[in-house]
């Protein structure tokens, strides 16, 4: 068969149809559907779901937090984030190492389990409150909660992107032009300041929008610690959600949500066309860390560095020691010698109702990111082979909605799409069964996986593929016995990324998870809730420490093994 994609067989050409029919179906009708059930609803053009939000004051409340969050964020998380690259890549610590470790913390754990570690160490009855508690008998316990609370929690959370990104920006920078600005005089922190922190512009502006985003739309830090005095978008739509009178309000605050994050990455891409802050040097040196004279700056450095790192370290450590205590250390946070036990543990492995959250999750965790690493190898096969026509193109850009949409507006979109038979999916109706959690999970992941994939299969020799095909080699052939064992390493760090990026979620399964089959995330959130049992509490750490320990071996294993190998 002959068409513009050149020579292609039926059963290529039923895998694209299959892939046009997923972006029409789970990616475009959902989105449009939302706009139909806020400006449509009744058949007829109604602004009626914008005159309820504009009154609603609980609503109008939360769209003023949410940009009181991004905004402050912006701000908390490039200082801390920058220093946290400086005291581990930039200055000559002593201790660095140490530091780091502390700091990588946040690769560990995110979303719901940050959040509820926070709220067991600073909590009513945690650790640290209890602490303060005895230095400061009159003190409020209950001060960990509010605006404060969310901010210090999402300030400390939110800096893996730095960790990852602007550390490696920072490596890259030309040690010659700043032992030229040494050369002419020009003291350490002004070569900071004028020299290096300019070439890293791009990236702190990217990690800035990324930030703002983040902020925008967080769910688990303001619905575990905002409390009823600091309510933002994502946990409001959550509440709306759940009732039938108020879903178009649910809805359009999604679609706000989603517009705002349009906005914000369309002028992240135009700033980013328009600068230009790369280093002039044609050979570059490794840059070298650099030594603080000034006495006095390097302890005021070194004694910031370590509060900082006792900030990342203790919901880590005190989550991993209490996860082997029993029910009276954790429900008083006081530990004694006795307190310690495996019973936590045991009961993981030895009671069906502990051990199904987990099941479950890593059932969901399993389909999801196998079939967006299927989905992204197909397409990037595609756009690697076809990558001349408009159709590949358009898949192209079709398969990165996701990228510029909220996973609030996404689940929204989802539910309220396939909450009754739909002739695109065979009259069946999806909300409410496994398939609409897994389906959610596949969508917010293809952009990460899509850039991934492509990029492996753009960095194959296209001569493979020719010398195949001289040789009498099938299209599929090539691809499973030729192409697949190259691009499959780099494959299968994507998929265990977004294996334990699912494991924990819970911003999108939220919105669509069936209640008999609650997943991890569901089941440790519920747990900060005042009315958890002790039992549930105590897994809620069991959980935390194993999600943790399947993070570190993913990480080792896509990140710490191959700089090793390097």
């Amino acid at each position: 068969m002959k068409n513009k994609f050149g020579s292609i067989n039926y059963g290529q050409l039923l895998l694209f149809v299959l892939i046009a029919w997923f972006i029409i179906a789970f990616l475009i009708f959902p989105n449009l559907n939302v706009y139909q059930e806020i400006f449509f609803k009744n058949g007829s053009f109604s602004l009626d779901a914008v005159e309820k939000l504009l009154s609603s004051k609980r609503a109008m409340n939360s769209l003023t937090n949410s940009f009181i969050l991004a905004v402050s964020l912006m701000i908390t998380v490039n200082v801390v984030g920058i220093a946290l690259v400086l005291l581990t890549e930039y200055f000559d610590i002593k201790g660095a190492k140490i530091l780091k470790l502390g700091f990588f913390t946040t690769l560990l754990y995110h979303g719901v389990v940050v959040a509820s570690s926070y709220k067991f160490a600073y909590g009513e009855n945690g650790l640290v409150t209890n602490v303060l508690a005895n230095l400061f008998p009159s003190m409020d316990r209950g001060w960990f909660h509010g605006y404060w609370a969310v901010l210090f929690v999402m300030t400390f959370a939110c800096t893996s992107n730095h960790i990852l990104f602007l550390g490696n920006a920072i490596r890259k920078v030309d040690y010659q032009t700043v032992e030229a600005a040494r050369g002419m005089g020009a003291g350490a922190f002004y070569i900071l300041w004028r020299v290096v922190l300019p070439v890293l512009k791009p990236t702190i502006f990217a990690l800035t929008i990324l930030t703002f985003l983040t902020g925008l739309g967080a769910m688990s830090a303001p619905l575990i610690l905002g409390g009823p005095e600091f309510q933002t978008i994502a946990p409001m739509i959550l509440t709306f959600s759940k009732s039938q009178t108020s879903k178009d309000l649910a809805a359009l605050l999604a679609l706000v949500l989603g517009l705002a994050t349009i906005i914000l990455l369309t002028i992240m891409i135009q700033f980013e066309k328009r600068g230009n802050y790369m280093s002039v040097s044609k050979v570059k040196s490794a840059l070298v860390k650099q030594k603080i004279n000034n006495k006095f700056a390097n302890v005021v450095v070194h004694i910031i560095g370590y509060v900082l790192f006792l900030i990342y370290i203790t919901p880590v450590a005190l989550i991993l020691l209490f996860s082997f205590t029993d029910a009276k250390s954790i429900s008083t946070s006081t530990i004694t010698w006795d307190s310690f036990t495996l019973e936590n543990y045991a009961r993981l492995f030895t009671s069906m109702s502990a051990l199904k959250p987990y099941l479950v999750s890593v059932l969901y965790a399993a389909a999801g990111s196998i079939g967006v690493v299927a989905l992204a190898l197909y397409a990037s096969r595609i756009l690697h082979k076809y990558k001349n026509s408009k159709l590949a193109l358009a898949l192209e850009y079709s398969l990165l909605i996701p990228w510029i949409l909220p996973s609030t507006l996404i689940a929204i979109g989802l539910v309220m799409a396939f909450n009754i038979p739909r002739l695109i999916v065979g009259n069946t109706v999806l909300t409410g069964t496994h398939w609409i959690v897994i389906l959610g999970y596949v969508i917010i992941h293809i952009p990460f996986t899509m850039r991934m994939v492509k990029a492996s299969f753009f960095s194959l020799d296209n001569n493979l593929e020719d010398a195949a095909r001289n040789m009498g080699a099938r299209p599929f052939y090539t691809f499973r016995r030729v192409l697949l064992p190259i691009v499959l390493p780099s494959t299968l760090a994507v998929l265990a990324l977004n294996f334990i990026k699912i494991l924990d979620d819970y911003d999108l399964t939220v919105f669509l998870y069936h209640p008999v089959y609650q997943t991890l995330g569901v089941v440790i959130k519920n747990s900060t809730d005042a009315e958890a049992g002790i039992i549930a509490r105590a897994m809620t750490l069991v959980y935390s420490v194993v999600l943790m320990v399947m993070s570190g071996i993913t990480m080792y294993f896509v990140y710490g093994r191959g700089s090793k190998e390097k």
